[in-house]
């Protein structure tokens, strides 16, 4: 019998929208995507998301940028 997987992806550089977009591609389930919090860059130090961000936002998954990931709170939402 086949077990469907509940994944919990946990990336921020560029590189890593590639592994997550090929998870949806043979439709595994994301429940949850982990990544940085956003930063402030460049001259007006506007806050930046990461590429794993926008890309999940983009198509509809729950976002977690947890500060600390041994604090309570992220542990109790995760």
């Amino acid at each position: 019998m086949k077990r469907d997987l509940r994944i919990v992806f946990m990336g921020t550089p560029d590189f890593a929208v590639a592994t997550l977009k090929a998870l949806l591609d043979h439709g595994q389930t994301i429940v949850g995507v982990i990544t940085a919090p956003d930063r402030p860059a460049g001259r007006g130090q506007k806050l930046h998301e990461s590429a794993v961000k926008q890309f999940a936002v983009s198509h509809g998954l729950k976002i977690l940028q947890p500060t600390n990931l041994k604090s309570e709170s992220f542990l109790d939402e995760l």
